[in-house]
């Protein structure tokens, strides 16, 4: 893994590196678990493996908005690496982030089943009209509820067939997910309790009163 360059917007080490695959060299995001800086709610050092953890979900969930993530060795030791994905910079993200178009809800769904509490518009990779990844989702999994974002425009909306049928295949799939390497009992148990929730409520979920619902800054 070659490192090419610092993105240096994020809070935590990111690192832009080339790998040499056997179909040719391709760029990724290399997050080394030394570069984390702790917080107060979330376990220190662990913010990698939830990033691996959103794409394992995102697979088993068969919604596939989360670009290839996986955990390994580095040039600064262990973190998670992701594909790179390349985005046309004169899209309107924030338009695009605030359409009701299926790729978007796919996110929401997403967003939802993994507690997501940091989605900004500049974690919102859209590639075409019905392919759009989302990325840094590091402060995800937690136990308690914190979804924080910038697309509430679902809310309230009943949830699709295609939907229910996807989060009830997670749940049958979640015992065997391997999760277990990534997560602590109690974060895939409000895993499943959020899943199961959303099925039974059958809406997307409204913007909670208890704490920010966005999070800032919103880009």
């Amino acid at each position: 893994m070659e490192v090419l360059g610092r993105l240096v917007d994020a809070s935590n080490a990111t690192l832009l590196c080339e790998i040499e695959g056997e179909s040719g060299k391709f760029k990724v995001i290399y997050k080394p678990i030394a570069g984390e800086r702790p917080l107060w709610d979330f376990q220190d050092g662990n913010l990698a493996y939830r990033e691996v953890a959103a794409y394992v979900v995102s697979e088993l969930l068969g919604l596939h908005v989360v670009p290839e993530t996986v955990l390994r060795e580095g040039p600064f030791g262990p973190g998670s690496v992701q594909r790179w994905i390349d985005v046309e910079e004169d899209l309107d993200i924030v338009a695009i982030a605030q359409s009701k178009i299926l790729a978007i809800e796919k996110i929401v769904l997403f967003d939802a089943i993994v507690n997501n509490t940091d989605r900004k518009y500049g974690h919102i990779l859209p590639v075409s009209d019905s392919v759009i990844f989302g990325c840094d989702h590091g402060l995800t999994f937690h136990s308690e509820d914190k979804l924080r974002t910038v697309l509430w425009q679902f809310a309230g909306d009943p949830l699709s067939k295609e939907a229910i049928s996807s989060l009830q295949n997670f749940l049958e799939k979640l015992p065997q997910s391997g999760l277990a390497n990534f997560l602590i009992e109690d974060e895939i148990d409000s895993l499943a309790h959020r899943t199961l929730r959303l099925l039974e409520e059958g809406i997307y979920p409204f913007p909670s009163q208890e704490w920010p619902a966005v999070p800032w800054p919103p880009f």
